[in-house]
């Protein structure tokens, strides 16, 4: 594998960061998760405006110019022979506060690290879209967004891996986390939507989620097919009693989910606004690859 390191491509085994970078001592730092369709970026620049967006949340300048990164990411892609015909990519920025003495003052870091990872693309099993996954409502709350707003997609996610370890625990696909309200937030890496008597429901931002890009993708589609849509605040009975369930992020798509906490959603079989809405996501993708 072939990483983009500060300001060149290096090996696998070259690809060294500093035991004094403050992404590695205090998480200091932001990263995004990109996909590409063939050799099409998804929604390229909406994660790149993201980026820059958690950046300016903390100060920290993204040290690469805005129309430099398509070729850059297409580089990354190209030198790891993926993102062709039939071979999709993933691919991971990273940047952190870059390497300084110990100690929280940002100052101390005059250069950010950047890190780019690209792979082939695993898609989720056939089968999952088929039968749907189990969820479990995790002990573990989500940080309180006065002290940590969800907005920064930052490389701290230990309030995430906390929850990930409660779902693999229970043999669940993931965990729901609930907010200082017990609300329903998001998933530990994908947001959450709801049906109920037709009606396709999901946590509102001020419930302390991330803006995700798929979640804004398929609240237009469901807006475009004429799909009422309630952003509200919701507690766990609204997903007990409803009709369906599905999770949406960049490279899961549109995840069914058919049990939680060991209860069925609905019939407990995939529903028909899920199948719906995941047909109409790849009916209309197209239209969000780069030229």
């Amino acid at each position: 594998m072939w990483i983009y390191l500060n300001d060149r491509f290096v090996t696998e085994q070259d690809a060294v960061v500093s035991v004094f970078d403050h992404g590695f001592l205090y998480g200091d730092g932001v990263y995004e998760t990109i996909r590409s369709y063939g050799s099409r970026i998804f929604m390229r620049d909406q994660h790149l405006a993201r980026l820059r967006r958690s950046g300016e949340a903390i100060g920290l300048t993204i040290p690469i110019p805005e129309r430099q990164w398509p070729a850059l990411l297409h580089e990354a892609m190209t030198k790891n022979e993926v993102g062709q015909d039939h071979n999709d990519a993933y691919l991971r920025i990273t940047i952190s506060r870059g390497p300084g003495g110990i100690g929280l003052d940002p100052a101390l870091c005059p250069t950010p690290t950047v890190v780019i990872m690209t792979k082939p693309l695993q898609p989720s099993p056939p089968e999952q879209y088929k039968t749907g996954v189990s969820l479990i409502v995790a002990k573990t709350r989500r940080n309180l967004p006065s002290a940590l707003s969800p907005q920064i997609k930052a490389t701290n996610f230990l309030n995430n891996i906390l929850a990930k370890r409660e779902a693999i625990a229970a043999g669940a696909f993931d965990s729901i986390l609930l907010n200082w309200e017990s609300q329903l937030t998001e998933c530990t890496v994908s947001n959450i939507f709801f049906v109920r008597a037709g009606r396709l429901c999901t946590p509102a931002l001020t419930c302390g989620l991330l803006d995700g890009i798929t979640r804004d993708l398929l609240l237009g589609l469901a807006r475009d097919a004429q799909i009422p849509v309630d952003e509200g605040h919701f507690g766990v009975e609204s997903l007990r009693q409803a009709d369906e369930c599905f999770l949406t992020n960049t490279t899961m798509e549109v995840m069914p989910v058919t049990r939680v906490d060991g209860h069925p959603v609905g019939k407990g079989t995939p529903g028909p606004i899920t199948r719906q809405l995941h047909g109409q996501f790849m009916a209309n993708r197209a239209r969000f690859l780069e030229p």
